[in-house]
């Protein structure tokens, strides 16, 4: 039996069998169909924001056509009646599931783990998450980017960041001379960003970021460890252009007050580094360390693919964690909304970034938690959206695409059934969703998720987070 267990766990993880019947629910090549959107309230994201109530947004092909122009004879109608259009969403941290064959590698080795790409993007576009930033990308990763491109999946856009760390991952660097030479090989391999890590010494992670610079790629990520007590100016350095977290201020000093939260914020702007501030993340620690029923009470979870069910279950690395640890991650906590309140008085543009991938932090659903979390610190309802939409796009340098609704963009939606300027939680009133002008409607994401959550419970039983660690050397 347990020959058969592990046989079905890594011969039997593929496609759902039924991939293709769902496919062709909700990806019916609607590149030639035009819709018209009448007598919603557009809300444009741009920086006045001025509402366009009762207005008509004609979507052709995968662009915004017009805003109260002339409605095309041919376009479907949606009535958007007492509703609210709102840009799709951006989610600047995210770790994406990929086909793979985790710790093993020969040659002509495939994947051990396969993954349908569409059940995972269907997290996303349910949604409204329309444009995802990875930050630990992979050659699969740009497989899957070419199936959301061709048209095989229905997926947000994925932009890539590459990740260097001194130590245990694919791209290393010990030395500067490493450092640069891992960016030019990540450049050359179509990855479009670099992703500094925590392992990286102080030499190598400023000559990374130079030459990034030199090579026009900017750069996201943490701060060593190596800086941590030493003074901000020292990490704060030109060209290292958005921090992956406020945890990664925090680790940096065992100082939580708000006159250190405004020095980072000075020293940020001073740099122009950037924030995702990430506050979900360590909510959800904190919940996990306290226990892991937290997990388990989560309405997405059903969504989350069985292996990382297993995963987040059982090898949880907060489950466990002391009083005084949780009293830490508390305290940490607690300073971040300090973060966000002084980066926010100095005028320091943050993005909204979630993790997710990580335990707890389910794809799609957790930028809603996020963008209320922002709220919560401190920023209105419009900012949090702001940093949800435009400004994402804005530091990935696509805001000429998409983050915002105007004329010839991207048609990157998300209509909904009330309006999130009042309440920022109205953003999870999802009505309907266009990714690049295809349009879901209510019925079928319903439709869409209820399939995911089927071939979960299905296949549950094939999937051990456990045997597959302690089976590998067997492959």
């Amino acid at each position: 039996m347990k020959y058969l267990k592990l046989l079905s766990l890594f011969i039997v993880i593929s496609f759902n069998v039924n991939a293709q019947d769902k496919l062709n629910l909700y990806s019916d090549k609607q590149a030639n169909d035009t819709y018209a959107i009448t007598h919603v309230n557009v809300i444009p994201m741009t920086k006045d924001n001025t509402v366009i109530k009762n207005a008509t947004v004609v979507i052709q092909h995968t662009k915004i056509q017009s805003i109260n122009g002339a409605i095309p004879k041919h376009a479907k109608i949606i009535d958007g009646t007492g509703k609210w259009l709102i840009p799709g969403l951006i989610d600047m941290h995210v770790h994406n599931l990929a086909s793979s064959s985790p710790f093993v590698m020969y040659p002509t080795k495939g994947p051990l783990v396969n993954y349908n790409t569409q059940d995972l993007m269907t997290l996303y576009v349910a949604n409204g998450v329309t444009t995802v930033f990875e930050l630990s990308a992979k050659p699969e990763h740009i497989g899957q980017r070419n199936e959301i491109t061709r048209g095989d999946v229905i997926g947000p856009r994925i932009a890539l960041a590459a990740l260097i760390d001194g130590k245990g991952m694919s791209m290393t660097a010990t030395n500067p001379s490493d450092g640069r030479q891992a960016v030019r090989i990540a450049k050359a391999e179509q990855y479009e960003f670099i992703k500094v890590y925590s392992q990286l010494n102080e030499e190598t992670f400023k000559a990374i970021i130079d030459e990034a610079k030199q090579q026009n790629m900017k750069v996201v990520g943490h701060i060593p460890t190596v800086f941590k007590g030493k003074p901000g100016k020292d990490f704060f350095i030109p060209h290292f252009g958005l921090i992956a977290h406020a945890e990664e201020l925090s680790k940096q000093t065992n100082d939580y007050s708000y006159e250190k939260a405004k020095e980072f914020a000075r020293l940020a702007k001073e740099n122009g580094t950037r924030l995702i501030p990430n506050l979900s993340n360590m909510e959800s620690i904190i919940k996990q360390a306290k226990s892991l029923q937290s997990i388990q009470d989560l309405q997405s979870f059903k969504y989350v693919h069985p292996l990382m069910q297993s995963k987040w279950l059982t090898a949880n690395r907060y489950n466990g964690a002391s009083e005084e640890l949780i009293e830490y991650f508390q305290h940490q906590a607690d300073f971040h909304k300090l973060i966000v309140k002084a980066f926010k008085e100095n005028n320091v543009p943050m993005v909204a970034g979630t993790d997710a991938g990580t335990s707890g932090i389910v794809w799609g659903f957790s930028l809603h938690d996020e963008l209320k979390l922002l709220v919560e610190a401190g920023l209105t309802n419009e900012e949090a959206l702001a940093s949800g939409t435009r400004l994402g796009a804005k530091w990935l340098e696509i805001d000429d695409k998409v983050g915002t609704i105007e004329m010839g963009k991207f048609a990157d939606l998300i209509l909904l059934e009330d309006n999130p300027l009042l309440n920022i939680s109205n953003t999870r009133k999802i009505s309907g969703v266009f990714v690049n002008g295809k349009w879901l409607d209510e019925t079928k994401i319903d439709s869409m998720l209820l399939g995911v959550e089927n071939w979960n419970n299905a296949n549950k039983e094939n999937y051990d987070w456990n045997a597959l660690i302690n089976s590998l050397n067997d492959y």
